[in-house]
């Protein structure tokens, strides 16, 4: 297979040549017109720019486009890409050290293999599994912007260990392994998040009473209504790309 990258400044690509010993240029409509399958990989601002011009869309005539711009719809992506088949996806920041979760929407024109193609693409750097468009507003909320989430959890608890006397290093560990741990819990045991906790939780313990302190704090609907709010934002993040056609 063939690696081919795209981008704006060709100071950047000769940086990718030099640091990653891929093929790199700022030609998009050739990179368009020699690959089989293209990834954009820009912000939703930035991708009508690219995806609307002609060439692009004359390059892109029968192969296969994948978009990770937040918000940006199949509906927009057909509008520039009329004849190319397309797969909106939504990966997050840990796929950066291959814990990444990704969601993946295709356009009726796919086929199976093509989707399994996306699939194994975004597998090498985590998790990734396939669902309706209508889903993908909530895929962003809580795959995409759930990491932010989780930090300021992380460093709430490791605050709380600082608070109790653990220096700041140690009590980020901590929590950081904490979160792990409890995370590859959930999915190695198929067990449900309460099931887990109850497991740790002791009659007259000091975890219920710290679990009973997190409830007077509503840290459930706080956390769930966050999620809510950002899935909302996102919904809207469509626009500033018909804003910018």
């Amino acid at each position: 297979s063939r690696l081919l990258v795209t981008t704006r400044r060709g100071e950047v690509a000769e940086l990718l040549r030099e640091r990653y010993g891929v093929e790199a240029t700022t030609d998009n409509a050739r990179a368009c017109r020699e690959a089989d399958t293209v990834l954009f990989a820009l912000k939703p601002q930035t991708l009508p720019k690219v995806a609307g011009k002609p060439a692009i869309a004359e390059a892109l005539a029968g192969k296969l486009a994948i978009s990770i711009a937040a918000g940006v719809t199949l509906d927009q992506l057909r509008g520039w890409l009329p004849s190319t088949g397309l797969i909106r996806a939504m990966p997050n920041t840990p796929c950066l050290i291959g814990e990444g979760t990704t969601v993946v929407t295709r356009s009726a024109d796919v086929a199976d293999d093509q989707v399994r193609l996306a699939t194994r693409i975004f597998e090498t750097v985590g998790l990734c599994f396939e669902l309706e468009e209508r889903h993908m507003d909530a895929v962003t909320g809580l795959c995409g912007s759930g990491p932010a989430f989780v930090y300021v959890m992380l460093e709430s608890m490791a605050d709380g260990g600082v608070m109790m006397g653990l220096p700041r290093t140690v009590a980020l560990k901590i929590a950081a392994q904490v979160f792990q741990g409890a995370a590859r819990m959930v999915l190695q045991t198929g067990l449900h998040p309460a099931a887990l906790k109850d497991q740790v939780t002791t009659p007259a313990g000091c975890t219920i009473a710290g679990i009973l302190t997190m409830e007077d704090g509503r840290i459930r609907s706080v956390l769930a209504r966050t999620v809510q709010e950002a899935a909302k934002i996102a919904g809207g993040l469509g626009d500033v790309a018909k804003a910018e056609r």
